[in-house]
């Protein structure tokens, strides 16, 4: 008869599993961010606060911008409450890349498209989309190319994923 030997951390981890799963069962009406640290809604919060950046740089926010932002303010579960304090204080929300190199060309789709709602193009909005680019981790060589790549898509109406794909064939 052998005995087996318990390791203490995987005990610890499933007692703390445990607690997460009861703690867990008790939330009925959890959405799919509260599956996630609150990592992952500052994230999320910041993404929006960039986009309300591009939005705010004319000093409005047109019918077509606040139409886009509150579906993007939907998709990304930014609540009310969240919404109304990211438009008074957008610009106190740092530019957090995201180290998935689809999630930043999504994040450039999505900064593109928000620059396309205001017909704005070659003024201070594209400028800011450069230095919101660099932010999000494209090269300051390439960032010109790829924001004016990254207009010219939106401006035809491609989807995310033909934006995706021509953006990474851009240089070959």
């Amino acid at each position: 008869m052998s005995l087996k030997k318990t390791n203490p951390f995987s005990l610890q981890l499933k007692e703390e599993l445990c607690l997460y799963l009861q703690h867990f069962k008790k939330q009925k009406n959890m959405s799919i961010s509260d599956l996630f640290d609150s990592g992952f809604r500052k994230r999320n919060e910041d993404h929006f606060a960039a986009i309300v950046r591009v939005a705010m740089d004319d000093g409005i926010i047109s019918a077509e911008e606040k139409e886009f932002l509150d579906r993007l303010a939907r998709n990304l579960e930014i609540s009310d409450a969240d919404y109304k304090k990211i438009l008074k204080n957008y610009q106190s929300h740092p530019i957090n890349p995201p180290t998935a190199y689809n999630r930043r060309l999504e994040r450039l789709y999505d900064l593109a498209r928000m620059v396309h709602v205001d017909h704005i193009k070659g003024d201070h909005e594209e400028i800011l989309l450069r230095k919101i680019g660099i932010g999000l981790g494209f090269s300051p060589e390439n960032v010109k190319y790829i924001v004016d790549k990254a207009l010219t898509l939106v401006a035809q109406g491609v989807d995310l994923d033909t934006f995706t794909e021509e953006i990474k064939l851009m240089n070959r």
